[in-house]
């Protein structure tokens, strides 16, 4: 599984990747390549962590690691339930979403060393998850929005797709207040070499991730 990375995230203590089309090969099979690419990577992969994804607004904060209550209190998949993002001060613990056309989103405050991830599809962004999840790292970790580092990554864009919902990611962080805001302005259905894209695929498509963690 190759990776590529986004040179706003390229800082010291910080890392980070999304990964690309691999070969055709079954969903779940691309699941269970997750952890091995993360390991080759240099990458904690025993230390994972990832939402649900439900298409809604809905953010965790990570305080500990192992998860409280966990597996318990987990998903079947060992993901958090009913969240479409991750905030954490902990290092050595990625934060992980998938997506094949919806927007991933990196948030890195550096002044009081938090990150997170957020899914952000036509639904979330309706709901405004980045706001949700530059809110939620205001109450958790002490963040200014003005000192945030975020950056989207790949997804489907116009005329692909009807919705701009990439444009509005941009708008909506910048209304909360983000300063240094960077977009990819990569097209997952423009590029089916590159990305895998479930509206251009009709469904029948693979799935990549969006990782962010802090060094220790």
């Amino acid at each position: 599984m190759d990776w590529m990375t986004f040179p706003a995230l390229e800082l010291d203590g910080l890392r980070h990747g999304f990964s690309l089309r691999t070969a055709d090969i079954a969903r779940e099979d691309l699941d269970a390549q997750l952890r091995p690419s993360l390991t080759a990577l240099g990458l904690p992969a025993a230390n994972v962590v990832e939402g649900e994804q439900t298409h809604g607004n809905s953010v965790a904060f990570v305080p500990q690691f192992p998860l409280p209550g966990a597996p318990e209190s987990l998903t079947p998949a060992g993901r958090i339930p009913g969240v479409d993002a991750l905030v954490t001060q902990l290092t050595g613990v990625p934060l992980v979403v998938r997506v094949a056309d919806c927007g991933p989103v990196y948030f890195y405050d550096p002044v009081h060393r938090a990150i997170a991830v957020a899914h952000s599809g036509r639904k979330g962004t309706e709901g405004n998850i980045t706001a949700q999840t530059i809110r939620t790292m205001q109450e958790k970790c002490g963040t200014r929005p003005e000192d945030l580092i975020v950056q989207l990554g790949p997804c489907i864009r116009p005329p692909h797709y009807e919705v701009p919902f990439a444009e509005e990611i941009g708008k909506q962080a910048r209304a909360a207040g983000v300063v240094r805001y960077h977009d990819s302005l990569e097209c997952t259905a423009c590029d089916l070499e590159k990305y895998y894209s479930y509206r251009a695929e009709l469904g029948k498509t693979g799935r990549m991730w969006a990782v962010l963690m802090l060094e220790g």
